[in-house]
């Protein structure tokens, strides 16, 4: 039997695109199936992708070494991506990252500022009177420390980011197919996979790559152990001379002492509908889904207000100058392997492997995270010798 392409790769979100892109530059035979974004979301009874929104927050400063690793290399192809593309998708406004100071019960701040001196990261260290002096906007706990990344770091849209590749991926040769896969095997030699649409492709290899909709029962022979959690994302909108005046707000991580009032922040950042908003997350508590069909239900849905009136009770007191907008919500989903570290690498059929488990940080990492699927498709197995985890699948028995 010949394999209409030599690789497919299942899913166009952020890690399945890059993977496309970087397969496509080094072979022939290409191809990247996955839906279009939806246009009613509410009534969209298919797949979605977490990558439908404009602000992720991108930075080395991670306290830990290989996620920083990870996106150290993906932010060094940021301009290759958008100069070859046309298309812009980074904000380059820096990274504050915000917690109480080293020396205490909370070893955070010392993790990331160790994390920065291991990759050479060029890193600020603001205390209370710096960190109001240089960011008067926020408000934060007395006794805060700041890590300050101005350079290769900011934000990025995760759905431009994504149209670029695939556009890369495309320029390069490979398919895109706009059809949402149902079943991954392998029969007579070759990797099969059958989609809603009914249709049915072959290749050498298929590198599923799905996200949070990894976990669906039928998509895989032996489903992927993952734990996928539903995320509310709270939005502000602030008028235009507003964000005039928050135009040196940099993408914010704060992390409290006891952690429950630990978040993420983005800073104005001009949507689609012509509008600017601040966006801000960090549930309360975990929302877990069992199942691919309560995933799907979830991202039809606009989140929690146990999550909005929690993140806008924050919000409101970390910038508590900007006028009290009406706040909306969104849904989200973040996947977590049992390791911490991005799945990548193969089923019990050497013709099927795994390219998820983003693990909540893995937006801004997304084209190295890409490019090391690309390679364990190349070459049968990861060759990087640049990280300390072996990114290893794990499977329900």
């Amino acid at each position: 039997m010949t394999a209409d392409f030599r690789f497919i790769v299942v899913g166009r979100g952020m890690m399945g695109a890059a993977a496309a892109r970087h397969l496509a530059r080094q072979t022939d035979g290409i191809a990247v199936i996955g839906p279009d974004e939806p246009e009613d979301r509410a009534n969209h009874r298919g797949v979605f992708g977490s990558h439908y929104d404009e602000g992720r927050i991108t930075r080395t400063i991670d306290p830990d070494t290989d996620w920083a690793r990870l996106a150290n290399r993906s932010i060094g192809r940021y301009a290759e991506i958008e100069r070859d593309s046309g298309i812009r998708f980074y904000a380059p406004v820096g990274c504050l990252v915000t917690g109480p100071k080293r020396g205490g019960e909370t070893p955070y701040v010392g993790n990331v500022v160790a994390a920065a001196g291991r990759l050479g990261a060029e890193v600020e260290i603001l205390d209370d009177a710096a960190l109001k002096a240089r960011f008067p906007f926020f408000s934060f706990a007395p006794g805060s420390e700041g890590v300050f990344e101005l350079h290769g770091a900011g934000h990025i849209s995760p759905r431009r980011l994504v149209k670029a590749q695939s556009l890369l991926a495309e320029k390069a040769g490979a398919r895109v197919i706009k059809q949402t896969a149902l079943s991954i095997r392998e029969d007579g030699g070759l990797a099969i996979v059958t989609t809603a649409e009914g249709e049915t492709y072959s290749a050498e290899k298929i590198l599923l790559a799905a996200g949070g909709f990894s976990i669906a029962e039928n998509l895989l022979p032996q489903p992927v152990e993952m734990k996928v959690y539903g995320r509310t994302v709270t939005f502000f909108e602030v008028g235009e001379a507003e964000a005039e005046a928050l135009s040196g707000m940099p993408s914010l991580i704060s992390v409290s002492s006891d952690d429950a009032d630990s978040i993420y922040m983005l800073p104005p950042i001009r949507y689609p509908d012509g509008k600017h908003y601040i966006k801000i997350g960090g549930d309360p508590d975990d929302l877990e889904f069992e199942s691919e069909a309560e995933l799907r239900a979830w991202f039809r849905s606009a989140g929690r207000d146990k999550a909005r009136e929690h993140l806008a009770r924050i919000f409101h007191t970390l910038v508590p100058d900007v006028q009290r907008p009406a706040a909306f919500t969104n849904s989200c989903a973040v996947s977590y392997s049992p390791t911490g570290y991005p799945m990548i690498g193969y089923t019990s059929s050497p013709r099927i492997a795994v390219l998820t488990g983003g693990c909540g940080t893995a937006a801004k990492s997304s084209d190295e995270i890409g490019r090391l699927g690309a390679e364990l498709l190349l070459t049968g197995r990861i060759r990087d010798e640049g990280y300390g985890t072996d990114f290893s699948a794990h499977f329900r028995n």
